[in-house]
This record gives structure tokens, sequence and C-alpha cells, in this order.
């Protein structure tokens, strides 16, 4: 019998002798043939920023070195030079210390490929035990969300439809020898299970020290899994690597979000690459060592060919349809005239972070399909979910999202502008709207912890939009008597940008 093979060598690179992070940066930046700006231009940073970490005038903080380490794919080399310096690993703890007890995945590679209306998920991971006792099972979830951003409407779907383990067909090895597995958890659209290190003819547990690579697929139909991948990490990992397989003929188009325990979702640090081949298009991301708890979210689209909606095709007639084909409730729906609950933070924060994730992945899937060059903004009951949670994004590029939790106006000045203004729950009209040019508004964040912003003119407008939407109201609502909307038609070449916004 075929046991796991524990005396591979390893691919990693030599250690470095201890370094300032700064000499170590520098190194692996001309090792990679790259200039201070071209590796600027990669992490997202000024120039003279790069000069400051290698001449040691600057600290770097944790953003940077995870940003570095994955623009030089510097083999982990990068972040521990980071860490080293740093306050030191009780205070910044890497893989090999928070997976004291347990295991520590040293690769984890996940490839999604779709055709002929069919996912088929492959995960590879490397494994190593650093704790004291045999593993003899790894727990793997496989969950879909067939309309993500709408969970009303999935629910419904799964109760009608359920994933089953025999479409799954779940099938695993550890360095090739085949894994029985056993069920944990049996959900419509959620499923857990333990991969065995055993079979019919024997067992093979992961020893303390021992490594081995697991390998589990499994294949879901596109009717109940909709364009998204996430991997969350649960153990600590070394490196975090992602392929999406789309058919050329689609044209397909993908963006993503990240998650961590102490940030909400932001857009990917790193950008996703893509590859062009003759009757396929790949797209890969990767990042070296992912801090624990941080979720990854890959989304889609395919811009030809069907659309995977109810048969509609790709090329949506009005902006509208294109709202709705992102996920976008549309006017006439009861949850847009309902006000939403709020959440008991910090006792909710899970659920807070799920609606959070679910709003910026809303937002992106618009992005794709319109330019917003005076800001944006979303609320929860906008797709879906009846919670009190909304974003706004400023019409400033460089500017960070604002979330908005529990909030409310608690002032708001007496002079007023009217202006035109639009909503992605009817976005083929545009209506004007007389609104205060600065607010107060009282929000809480996931700790729970209340405070109050100013907001002024166009960011005012913005976030009044989105709290109405909170209370289940719309702008209509707001406009003078006898102003009706326009359609974006007659809109066209007469919107002009928000005054002193």
């Amino acid at each position: 019998m075929a046991t796991p093979e524990h005396s591979q060598s390893e691919h990693s690179q030599p250690e470095q002798s201890p370094q300032d992070f700064g000499t170590v940066l520098k190194s692996w930046r001309e090792r990679r043939g790259l200039s201070k700006k071209a590796l600027a231009v990669a992490m997202d940073f000024d120039p003279s920023y790069i000069s400051h970490i290698e001449s040691g005038r600057h600290q770097a903080g944790e953003d940077f070195a995870r940003r570095a380490e994955a623009a030089l794919s510097a083999c982990g080399t990068v972040w521990r030079a980071w860490q080293a310096g740093s306050a030191g690993p009780a205070a910044h703890p890497g893989p090999a210390s928070t997976a004291v007890g347990g295991l520590l995945v040293e690769d984890d590679h996940a490839e999604l490929r779709y055709a002929d209306g069919v996912y088929t998920a492959t995960m590879r991971r490397r494994l190593r035990n650093l704790g004291a006792d045999p593993v003899t099972r790894y727990l793997v979830r496989i969950s879909v969300d067939r309309y993500p951003g709408q969970p009303a409407r999935s629910n419904a779907h799964y109760r009608s439809h359920p994933l089953t383990w025999d479409e799954l067909n779940l099938i695993a090895d550890c360095d090739g020898e085949p894994m029985n597995f056993q069920p944990k958890h049996d959900r419509d659209s959620f499923k857990e299970a333990w991969l065995c290190f055993a079979n019919d003819r024997g067992k093979f547990p992961l020893y303390p020290g021992e490594r081995a690579t697991i390998t589990y697929a499994y294949t879901v139909p596109d009717t109940k899994w909709g364009p998204w991948f996430q991997r969350a990490i649960r153990l600590a990992t070394q490196h975090l690597g992602v392929a999406l397989s789309f058919p050329a003929a689609l044209d397909p188009v993908v963006w993503g979000t990240e998650t961590s325990t102490t940030a909400e979702a932001v857009p990917l640090h790193d950008p996703i690459t893509r590859t062009q081949r003759e009757h396929d298009v790949l797209f890969t991301w990767g990042t070296a060592e992912p801090p624990m708890g941080a979720r990854y979210r890959l989304e889609w689209r395919f811009r030809a060919g069907p659309d995977q909606d109810a048969g509609e095709t790709a090329s949506l007639r009005t902006s509208s349809d294109r709202m709705k084909a992102a996920g976008i409730v549309q006017a006439g729906d009861a949850i847009l005239a309902a006000t939403a609950t709020p959440f008991d933070l910090p006792a909710d924060v899970a659920q807070a972070r799920e609606v959070i994730d679910a709003l910026f992945a809303a937002l992106q899937r618009v992005r794709e399909q319109h330019v917003f060059g005076k800001g944006m903004g979303l609320a929860a009951p906008q797709i879906g979910i009846g919670r009190a949670a909304a974003i706004v994004i400023p019409p400033d590029p460089d500017a960070d999202a604002i979330v908005l939790l529990n909030s409310r106006v608690t002032d708001a000045s007496t002079e007023t502008d009217e202006q035109y203004e639009g909503c992605l729950s009817f976005f083929d009209v545009r209506g004007m709207v007389g609104r205060p040019l600065t607010l107060e508004v009282e929000h809480t964040g996931l700790d729970g912890h209340t405070k109050i912003t100013a907001f002024p003119y166009g960011l005012a407008r913005l976030v009044a939009h989105e709290i109405d939407h909170l209370a289940g109201r719309l702008y209509t609502s707001r406009m003078r008597e006898g102003v009706k909307p326009i359609p974006v038609e007659e809109y066209r070449g007469i919107g002009q940008p928000w005054r002193r916004s």
C-alpha cells in the first residue's frame, strides 16, 4: 500500500541570513529587474516611499510588506524579513507559530473550470503536521449560492433543487492514495465532509513532522452555483493560489475582494493575471502567508453567449436590466419599502461582515456595467437583505469607501440644493431631488462603538440617499410636487457634476 511521501525536498528558496527589511526588499527588487518606480506601480505606492523603505528612513507597515511579497513573488522571504524587523513573532505571528498543535498548509492551490454548463473545482493542499498527535482526517466545506446577494431567492431555489452528494461526485486522494470521506453536514446548499487518511485497504495517518499533499475535486452544475468562488483561511497557510478557467468564447471578466478579521471587504490588493489561450482564458491570483480568518472572493460574468440567469442574453436592453442582472433588487419589491433591521453590535459582527462583503461584491458587479463619476452607493435592501448596512463610494478615486451600519441623521443644514439623482433600483430614469448641503450622521462600528461623522455637499447627498433606503424610502418621495423623473436618454447631455461636491 502506498503511503504519503514525507521525504520530499522543499521547493523554497534558501533562508537568508538576517538582514533589515529594506535590504531584502532592494535585493529582491533588483533580482526581479524592477526599478523603484515599476515596483511602486505594481504595489500602488509612491516611488519615493520605496526609496524611504530601502534606505531605512521609514519603517514599512504590514500592508506594504504583504504587497511587496506578492509583487516580487519572493517565496515568503520579504514577508519574513518584515516580521523579523517588526514587533516580533509575538505581535505578528506567522503560520509556523499559529500552526503549533495542528496543521500547517504549506501550499493551497484551488482551480475552478467551467465547461458545458458544469463547474469543476479541484483543491490541492500541501500539509505539514506540526502538532503532537497523528492527523487522521481533514475537514472540507462546499458551499454554493446561485443568486449572490439575493438570499431569499437562493433559499427558495435550493429548497426546490437541493445540492446532492451524488451530483457533487466528491473524490479525494493523499499523494495518490484514495481517501474515503464521511459526510458531516448535509444541507440544501452547504456540505461538510471529513476526508479520512484511510481507505478500504488500510490507514495512512499523517504523523507529527510529516508532510503530505491531499487533492480533492467535485462538480456542480451552473444551475446550482452562481458566478463566485471564495477561499477562507481557517488553517495557518504559507501560500494561497487560485486559478479560474473559462471558455474564451464567453468573453469572461473577473474581479475579486478580500476580507480579514480586522478589515471589511476591499478589492484584492494584488491584481488578477489574465492569460489568453486558444480556446479558454485563465485567470490566476495568489498571495503569501494570508492571515487567519481572511476570505478571498473571486467573481465573474460572461460578456458573450447566453447569460446564466433565466436564459437571458448578455446583451441586456436597458440600464435597469443590467442592474437587475447584477443582482440589484428593482422598484416594486416589498423589501425596498420596509425599514431595515439594525445590527446588535458587536454580537452581530459575523452577520454584519457577511452583509458588507455582499455589498462590496454587488458594487463591483455594478461598476462593470456603468461608470459613476459622481460616486455611488448601495444599501443592503437593494440586494435583498433587510439589514441596516450601506456603502458609499466617494467620487474621489483615492478616497476610502464609507461603510454605514445602523446609521441615522442627527443633524442637517437648513441650506439645500436640488440636483438630479439616479437609483440602481430604477436606473432608467433620473429625478431632481432636494437635499441638505451638509449632514451629521450617527453610525456604529463593528466593535459596537457609535460615532458621528459630518458629510458635506455631494457626499452628503450620496449618504442621505442610502440612509433613505434603510428607512424604506425612495428618492421619488422627496421630489417636489408636480416634478417627475425623466428618462435617462433625456438626462444624458444635461447631467452635471454636483455643485461643491
